[in-house]
């Protein structure tokens, strides 16, 4: 919700509260006018005015220059015709002019609409204006006037900073969404394109000749795309604004596919379970050792799938770097407030400082393709190891959305 929106509707209440209370004076000052029957004119006028524009102050945008000009018009009319409906003696003694503290109102509304400048001027009309009803710079006058020029600026320049706070808040939105969306086209990448590539050069090499020069061509592409993967939105420039645009577009499209495409379950906000072990079990082999529950291990279907190809991304690590002879184990252990999967191997291990080496050489299938999606679970996703004995990979995402720090 827009952070203007209640000082809109503050100030409908505030009109109409304050028209109350100026038809009260002026029935209780009805017998001490000059001319009674003027101020009942301009009463009904001011009510007339009320009834016609009262859902102009409904939003920004309904409340255009044209009625701030016209509201405002209608209280410097009130302030001036007090000295033809009024006493002078009533006058100096400091009696409310005709629209009194509904006034406040025609001015406020330009301080909210365009900001303190807008609300410092309105407020110095109704100066001049007051000025004149009482015939000089007297005490009470010039402490009214100035209470009002400080509060309707003070407000506008409190509107001015609540605008641009939200302006900061949505732009930091935006970004956020579009470096989501950027991580999971990153993870895809990962997990499919560079693998291919990686395996195109390594068998190219191996077979020579024209593989090998195709092998070549695949190394470098899959460098080219790592860097890219890796570079990430930067900060500023029209270059990252119009880059954080188009993925924030992208995520708005998959968005609207997916809820498209949802089951009518996953439509009325009941996702479709899934049994994290029918996902898991494939991985089962020669190599791989996998441990699970008796009873089915129940998650929303897309946090499952998600699970299990961040799973499949530790395994390929293992395959990777520990070597084709080394065993893995899988246990996956279904507690009442999370699910746990625990992948652990016996190979060398991971020395110190490999993890944040990779990142920057743009290899980030730890970063991205398993704390990347554990993180987009809010879960989490915990690498221990010891150079020599093995390596091992919790991850532990929650039943019921409660992020894991």
């Amino acid at each position: 919700m827009s952070v203007e929106q209640p000082l809109w509707r503050a100030l409908t209440a505030y009109r109409v509260l304050t028209f109350v209370y100026v038809i009260g004076l002026y029935i209780y000052g009805y017998h001490h006018y000059t001319h009674p029957l003027g101020a009942g004119a301009y009463m009904a006028a001011l009510g007339v005015w009320m009834a016609c524009t009262f859902r102009l102050v409904a939003s920004a945008e309904r409340c255009t220059k044209q009625f701030l000009v016209g509201d405002l018009s209608i209280a410097v009319v009130g302030v001036l015709l007090t000295r033809v409906v009024d006493t002078h003696e009533r006058i100096a003694a400091g009696v409310p002019t005709l629209p009194s503290i509904w006034t406040a109102g025609a001015v406020l509304g330009f301080a909210i609409k365009g900001g303190w400048r807008w609300a410092a001027v309105a407020s110095a009309i109704v100066g001049v204006a007051n000025v004149i009803e009482a015939g000089g710079f007297a005490q009470d006058t010039v402490h009214n006037v100035l209470l009002l020029w400080v509060a309707s600026v003070a407000i506008g320049y409190v509107v001015e900073v609540a605008r641009a706070s939200e302006r900061t808040l949505a732009r930091a939105l935006q970004i956020e969404a579009a470096t989501r969306e950027r991580e999971r086209l990153a993870r895809d990448i990962h997990d499919s394109v560079l693998q291919v590539l990686a395996m195109v050069q390594r068998r190219g090499a191996a077979i020579g000749g024209d593989a090998a020069e195709l092998g070549r061509l695949a190394g470098e592409q899959e460098i080219a795309l790592r860097t890219l993967v890796s570079s990430g939105v930067a900060p500023g420039g029209r270059e990252s604004a119009e880059a954080a645009e188009a993925y924030e577009a992208v995520a708005v499209a998959r968005s609207a596919r997916d809820a498209k495409s949802a089951a009518p379950g996953e439509a009325a906000g009941e996702p479709r379970l899934c049994d994290l072990r029918a996902l898991l079990a494939p991985h089962a082999g020669a190599q791989v050792s996998f441990a699970e529950p008796g009873a089915p291990v129940l998650l929303p279907a897309g946090a499952a799938a998600e699970l299990a190809a961040a799973v499949g991304a530790a395994l390929d690590n293992v395959r990777r770097h520990a070597g084709g002879d080394a065993q893995a184990w899988i246990l996956v252990e279904d507690e009442p407030d999370g699910v746990i999967v625990t992948v652990r191997d016996d190979g060398p291990g991971i020395p110190h400082g490999r993890l944040a080496d990779a990142e920057r050489e743009g290899r980030l299938g730890v970063a991205l393709s398993i704390r990347g999606r554990l993180r987009e679970l809010g879960g989490s996703a915990e690498l221990m190891s010891i150079p020599g004995q093995g390596t091992e990979v919790e991850l532990r995402i929650p039943r019921r959305g409660k992020a894991k720090r």
